[in-house]
């Protein structure tokens, strides 16, 4: 059996067939590899995030752009537990319980 190649490359120099393996395993892009994302720390204190694609004849770390406050932020998103209120999640009620203020008033069925 033959080893598969290992290599890294970014994602704006993708081959067309790792473009295509990215993007059926990652068919919404950053939504979908947002979860998969790990982080590399360089040797001068940068680093860099990569997502692991697969070919048949290769693995690619495939290097994607990431801001640290977009990881920040959205891994408190997925991992809170909390409402920005401080409620626990399914406590409370609706912001404002009165929804017919949301109604245009032009909701009434037409009748023939």
């Amino acid at each position: 059996m033959t080893q598969k190649k290992h290599a890294m490359v970014s994602y704006e120099n993708m081959s067309e067939e790792l473009a295509a393996a990215f993007a059926e395993k990652y068919p919404r892009g950053q939504m979908d590899y947002l979860p998969d994302v790990k982080k590399i720390e360089k040797p001068d204190g940068t680093a860099i995030y990569t997502v692991t694609i697969e070919i048949p004849d290769a693995i690619y770390l495939v290097k994607v752009k990431m801001h640290v406050d977009d990881v920040e932020e959205l891994s408190k998103w997925l991992d809170a537990d909390v409402d920005d209120d401080g409620s626990e999640e399914g406590e409370g009620s609706l912001p404002d319980d009165n929804i017919s203020q949301y109604s245009s008033g032009d909701d009434t069925a037409d009748e023939d």
